[in-house]
């Protein structure tokens, strides 16, 4: 084998390393390698060559191709045997090979890839009894939580009509299409699908059919996930359709209740608790929301308190088993201010995990559910 063919194979072999960061597949097994071309440097040292690596993306204008080709010419420049100097050409799929490699990918998944026997998938619901309790913002925090903790995770907006995980993301693009096939926004580490995400918020709700339960099989089962470690779903608030939709498309989701401490929020969670009796879902446990307000280092119990530990307690007597109250969040500005802003208060402004106050508690929170 000649010097620049046993190159060629070597960066080939290299690039195999190279994950497409939407798909979770190396750039050689998706066919985006189209060739490599070696040859000797123009400057005639002895050992230098220019490789030209021909790239072929999924979809023209792909909002990551920068991501994958600083990949290659990493994998290229970083080469131990040879000073090479990369040159990435880069150009579409065909339609053909396209819409080859979306009905491999298609075939692979078939359909909902979260229902199958061996996912090891965590699965967590959100939910609330009532809107107006910071279950959205639980929802982002937690799974920007588990994002810095080294987990993959993803999330589903599936309040259908009140979506609001786009915003507190800060998340404004909208999925690329992949020929039929939808891929995540990625955003804080978290990959995101929502009806927000879609152009127009009543043509989006209309996206493939209105009806609650269709929506959130199209997007199981029309997003490209991968493998996630943990799944979190921000369900619309009360006890109707959509909670009884995720027990029968994911049954092995486990259900997380947020409150407030005052009556007529916890009463209310109670309910939201028990769709645990109709449908094979576990109850993990509760969260109590804007508990305090800490005011001159006195906290303030501003909705009153105990709605949190009431509703653990209720639904452990009526289900049967520990329903244990996870923790209990004050009542921040700075969560709505940052929130609002478009980065989950968890997070510093580089994106690791708060060491202190709200970041601690969210901590504590994703270990726990990942213990049981």
């Amino acid at each position: 084998m000649s010097e620049t063919r046993a190159i060629e194979a070597a960066i080939y072999e290299r690039l195999s390393r190279v994950i497409d960061p939407e798909l979770g597949r190396s750039v050689t097994d998706l066919g985006m390698i189209a060739a490599i071309d070696a040859t000797p440097s123009a400057n005639d040292a002895e050992g230098d060559y220019d490789v030209t690596v021909h790239v072929e993306l999924t979809v023209e204008g792909c909002p990551l191709s920068e991501t994958i080709t600083n990949q290659i010419n990493g994998a290229v420049a970083s080469y131990p045997d040879a000073k090479l100097t990369p040159h990435i050409e880069v150009s579409s799929m065909s339609r053909d090979k396209l819409d080859d490699l979306v009905a491999d990918l298609k075939a692979e998944r078939k359909q909902n890839p979260f229902s199958k026997p061996g996912v090891k998938t965590r699965i967590f619901a959100i939910a609330s009894g009532k809107g107006g309790v910071g279950k959205s913002s639980v929802t982002a925090n937690l799974a920007a939580t588990f994002a810095a903790l080294g987990y993959d995770t993803a999330a589903i907006d599936a309040d259908i009509y009140g979506f609001s995980l786009p915003r507190l993301f800060g998340a404004h693009t909208q999925p690329t299409n992949l020929n039929g096939m939808l891929m995540p926004v990625t955003a804080w580490g978290v990959k995101l699908i929502s009806i927000g995400m879609f152009a127009g918020a009543d043509r989006a709700i209309l996206w493939r059919g209105p009806r609650l339960q269709r929506s959130l099989e199209q997007f199981l089962s029309d997003v490209w996930w991968g493998q996630p470690d943990v799944l979190l779903l921000d369900l619309a608030p009360g006890t109707g359709d959509m909670a009884i939709s995720v027990a029968q498309a994911l049954p092995n989701a486990e259900l997380v209740v947020v409150t407030t401490p005052q009556p007529s929020a916890s009463d209310i969670a109670v309910r939201s608790g028990l769709v645990a009796l109709q449908v094979p879902m576990k109850v993990r446990g509760v969260v109590e929301n804007m508990s305090y307000y800490e005011h001159n280092g006195e906290k303030l119990r501003i909705f009153g308190e105990g709605g949190g530990q009431r509703v653990s307690e209720q639904l452990t007597e009526a289900l049967g088993y520990d329903v244990p109250l996870m923790a209990q969040l004050p009542l921040e500005p700075e969560v709505r201010e940052i929130g609002e802003s478009g980065r989950p208060a968890v997070l510093d402004a580089d994106g690791a995990l708060r060491t202190d106050g709200i970041g601690a508690t969210f901590r504590s929170l994703a270990n726990q559910l990942m213990r049981g």
